[in-house]
């Protein structure tokens, strides 16, 4: 099959129709033009048959690479990023246990996927666990699929694990990641309990992962709980939420919508991985056991999220001091000049 039979079977099948008269003539600037054309159509075309939620093989390692490719410099330059402890990863299956942040704008997210596709390769990129709602909406259910999200279920789950993959969670799910402002200094899990029983049934160590920074992309007002039970949102969102947020371009809203993250640094520290002496069905099935281990994560993260708070804010007052002094230096030049 020659290149422009090729050509043109994948113009079919993007619906694109092409020049036939440019191939006649050797017409290089339109055929150029048809070229681009065919290359934007198809990646969203790639995109757009991602439907099945809980299908592993929706994900394509390319556009996980081309992601890190183009949205890598995007991210680095408006967040400042700063990821460690990426040596810490084990080989094999693992959960990824992480704090929610920024809403469903969730920049950590990201920028975790693009230092480990850049640092690790993607195998060692996780597929992540989402929200239902989230991953039947029309854009998102094009997108993410093709990156490794499934839909939030034990099966899907140890489907991933079977094959010797890692799995991604956030526990503390909305309640965490439309926390209110003023707590964004805490790991907000509530009372699940769901990721340590499935990482004792199958018997996979958590890694936890902790970011700061990225719950201040924008500023919650209140998770809105009492709002969502007000108005019985939860029966057709499937939250317990419903936030009052200001963000960029929006101002005090209602909601999530998406929006515009401000500027912060972001940090994130991979952690050790945690092993547990038991598990298997009756490890996951004791309930003082899965409280035992929840409090040993929960504890980690917490300290892990203070001390990177902590170093947020000493680099603040660094930069905040250097700008001073600066200030101070020019306006003594001027004074003398």
């Amino acid at each position: 099959m020659s290149p422009g039979q090729t050509l043109h079977g994948v113009a079919d099948r993007a619906r694109l129709r092409l020049p036939q008269q440019a191939f006649d003539q050797g017409d290089c600037s339109a055929l150029s033009k048809a070229y681009a054309r065919l290359a934007v159509n198809h990646f969203w075309l790639r995109l757009s048959g991602f439907h099945d939620v809980n299908s592993l093989d929706n994900r394509d390692p390319k556009v996980l690479e081309r992601f890190a490719d183009i949205a890598g410099p995007i991210l680095w330059k408006w967040f400042r990023p700063r990821v460690r402890g990426l040596d810490n990863i084990p080989d094999g299956g693992a959960l990824y246990v992480c704090n929610h942040n920024g809403g469903f704008m969730t920049p950590d997210t990201w920028i975790l996927a693009v230092s480990l596709t850049r640092e690790r390769g993607v195998d060692d990129v996780p597929y992540a666990l989402a929200h239902q709602v989230v991953m039947e909406a029309p854009l998102t259910n094009q997108m993410l699929p093709a990156m490794g999200a499934i839909a939030a279920n034990p099966e899907n789950a140890h489907r991933v694990f079977a094959a010797g993959r890692k799995v991604l969670v956030y526990p503390g799910g909305d309640l965490d990641a439309f926390r209110p402002s003023r707590d964004r200094g805490r790991v907000v899990f509530g009372p699940r309990r769901g990721y340590v029983r499935l990482a004792l049934r199958e018997g996979v160590p958590i890694i936890p992962v902790v970011s700061a920074g990225s719950h201040d992309v924008w500023w919650v007002v209140s998770d809105g709980r009492w709002l969502s039970r007000l108005l019985r949102t939860h029966r057709f969102l499937r939250t317990d939420v419903l936030p009052i947020t200001v963000s960029v371009p929006w101002g005090l809203t209602v909601g999530a919508p998406p929006f515009l993250p401000l500027p912060v640094r972001i940090f994130i520290d991979v952690l050790k991985p945690i092993y547990f002496e038991r598990s298997g069905p009756e490890a996951a099935d004791d309930a003082s056991y899965v409280e035992e281990c929840h409090q040993r994560v929960l504890d980690a993260m917490q300290l892990a999220l203070e001390q990177l708070t902590q170093d947020r804010r000493l680099i603040r007052q660094e930069r905040l001091r250097a700008g001073l002094h600066r200030a101070t230096h020019l306006l003594s030049r001027a004074s003398h000049g």
